[in-house]
């Protein structure tokens, strides 16, 4: 076989690229001894594989009936559901709802809110003018000395 094509093999083999008649390709190849010196890593794990998928398992497998631990489960799950479904409509009921009498406080606080950022942004304008103002007393100082 190709040694290019075998790197290529491979290579896709380890990304999960490669097809059934590809994979069996490899496992040809790794049984053979003519293996290149740089792949040789490979030929135990090839090797193991091989010896791995005629293992059989002569212990027995006890299967325990699930009918009493499904139905135990199955009434915990109900009652933590239950549990969630009570806190959280609690919680929900609970919470404190502003009356009329708030509500109208509420809307008059914003309304002066922006009163007052208006008044103080005309009132910051108003200082900027007098910077002018402290220019011409020094000037008139200056001069009536």
């Amino acid at each position: 076989m190709e040694l290019a094509k075998i790197e290529a093999l491979i290579e896709a083999y380890f990304e999960g690229n490669t097809s059934l008649a590809e994979e069996s390709m490899l496992r040809e190849y790794f049984k053979s001894e003519e293996i290149a010196s740089h792949l040789q890593a490979y030929k135990s794990m090839f090797i193991g594989f091989a010896a791995a998928k005629d293992e059989v398992s002569v212990r027995e497998v006890e299967i325990p009936s699930k009918s009493l631990k499904i139905g135990k489960a199955w009434w915990y799950s109900m009652a933590a559901s239950l549990l969630v479904a009570i806190t959280v409509g609690g919680f929900l009921l609970t919470q404190p709802s502003m009356s009329q009498e708030e509500k109208a406080a509420l809307a008059a606080f914003q309304k002066s809110k922006e009163a007052m950022v208006l008044l103080s942004s005309n009132f910051n304008k108003g200082t900027e003018k007098l910077v002018y103002m402290n220019q011409i007393i020094e000037t008139k100082n200056k001069i009536l000395k």
